[in-house]
C-alpha cells in the first residue's frame, strides 16, 4: 500500500511545478508527518524530491524528473481506457486525438498490459442518452468544444423562444447530459474593470443545439482558477429540478403505487415524498405530498398509475381523475355491450 502511495506521490509532483505538504497529505489521505517520512524514503531511492522550506514552501522535484507508465497495473491500465465516452469524443471532433493517445499510452506500456484497450472495450461500453431517443450531434459542438479547450471566447447566435440574441461568451466546460449537450459559461461585463476592460460577468448555461452561430475571438481568455465543473453543474442542475417543481398533490398511494411512483414521476420528487410520509392505513395505503412541475404534468404522470393512486388536492386535478374515471367506465360500459 505503501508502494502505491509513493507512485502517487510522484505523480502529483510532476503534474505540479510545487505542493505543499498539506495538500499532498490531502490528495493521499495521510497526515502530514507521514508526507515527510514519504519524501524522505523517495529521496533516498532516487527520487530528486526537494523541500522548499518557509511560508510559501512546498515540496517539488528536480532536475526535469519524470517517472515511466510503466508502474501501471493491470486495472489501472484497463480504466485509463473508460476514461471519456467514446461517442462525445467524437461529437466533440476529437476522436482521432484520443485514438492517437491511446496508441502512445498502449506503446509505452508493458507487453501484458497492451490488450488493456481491447480488455476494457469489450468489457464496459458508455452510452449516454436515454431510451427510445436518438440524439443528434449539434453541428457546431466541434467549434465550441475547439474553444473551450483553447479558452478563446466566442460571439454565437442563440435562440431564445421565437427571437435569437447574440452573445459574447467565455466557454468555460461542456457537459453532456441524458444525450443534450450544454455550454456552461461566462457572460463578461464590459467596462466593469475600467474604458475598454471587460470584468467578469455571471456563469450561465445554454443548450448548444440552440446555437445559429459561432465566431472564435482572436483573444483568449483568462479562466478562474477556483472554477469547479461538476460543482457548478450539480449546483444548477439542483436550481433547476427545484425551479421547475413549484406545486405540490398530496395523494394516496397503494403499496404498489408507492412500488411504480419512482418510475411515473421524477425520481427525486419520489424519493422525498416518500421520505415525508407517515404510516400504511389498514390496506397499506399511504398519504403523501409530492412536489410537481404543473397539474397539467402532475396529471400527465399519475394517470399511469391507474387505480394504485388517489389524488386528494388540489380540487381541479381531483376533478381530473374524477372526470377520467367517469370516461373510462363509460367507455368500458359501452364496449361491453
Amino acid at each position: 500500500m505503501r508502494a502505491a502511495r509513493l507512485i502517487k506521490m510522484v505523480l502529483l509532483l510532476q503534474s505540479r511545478p510545487s505542493m505543499t505538504a498539506a495538500e499532498l497529505a490531502r490528495e493521499l489521505e495521510v497526515s502530514e508527518r507521514t508526507i515527510t517520512r514519504d519524501a524522505q524514503a523517495l529521496s533516498e531511492a532516487g527520487v530528486p524530491v526537494y523541500a522548499d522550506r518557509g511560508r510559501t514552501g512546498g515540496y517539488r522535484l528536480i532536475g526535469g524528473y519524470r517517472t515511466r507508465l510503466t508502474g501501471l497495473a493491470r486495472t489501472e491500465a484497463e480504466a485509463l481506457f473508460l476514461s471519456g465516452v467514446p461517442g462525445a469524443l467524437r461529437d466533440m471532433g476529437l476522436q482521432d486525438a484520443a485514438s492517437a493517445a491511446r496508441l502512445k499510452v498502449s506503446a509505452a506500456l508493458l507487453p501484458s498490459l497492451r490488450d488493456a484497450s481491447r480488455a476494457a472495450g469489450q468489457r464496459f461500453h458508455l452510452d449516454a442518452p436515454a431510451w427510445f431517443d436518438e440524439p443528434e450531434t449539434p453541428e457546431l459542438l466541434p467549434a465550441i468544444a475547439e474553444a473551450v479547450w483553447d479558452d478563446r471566447r466566442i460571439t454565437a447566435g442563440y435562440r431564445r423562444g421565437t427571437a435569437e440574441v447574440e452573445r459574447v461568451l467565455e466557454p468555460y466546460g461542456l457537459v453532456l447530459k441524458a444525450g443534450i449537450w450544454y455550454l456552461c459559461a461566462r457572460v463578461p461585463e464590459p467596462g466593469q474593470d475600467g474604458p475598454g476592460q471587460d470584468g467578469p460577468g455571471p456563469f450561465r448555461v445554454y443548450r448548444i443545439d440552440r446555437f445559429t452561430q459561432v465566431r472564435p475571438a482572436t483573444e483568449c481568455f483568462t479562466r478562474e482558477a477556483g472554477f469547479d465543473l461538476p460543482g457548478f453543474w450539480a449546483e444548477r442542475a439542483g436550481q433547476f429540478a427545484r425551479s421547475i417543481l413549484r406545486a405540490q398533490a398530496v395523494v394516496r398511494l397503494s403499496p404498489e403505487g408507492v412500488r411504480r411512483l419512482p418510475y411515473a414521476v421524477d425520481p427525486a420528487s419520489a424519493r422525498q415524498a416518500l421520505g415525508g410520509c407517515g404510516d400504511p392505513d389498514g390496506r397499506g395505503w399511504v398519504t403523501v405530498t409530492l412536489p410537481v412541475e404543473s397539474e397539467e404534468v402532475a396529471h400527465a404522470q399519475l394517470t399511469g398509475l391507474g387505480p394504485e393512486v388517489e389524488v386528494l388536492s388540489p380540487a381541479a386535478l381531483r376533478d381530473r381523475f374524477a372526470g377520467d374515471a367517469v370516461r373510462l367506465a363509460a367507455l368500458y360500459r359501452e364496449n361491453a355491450s
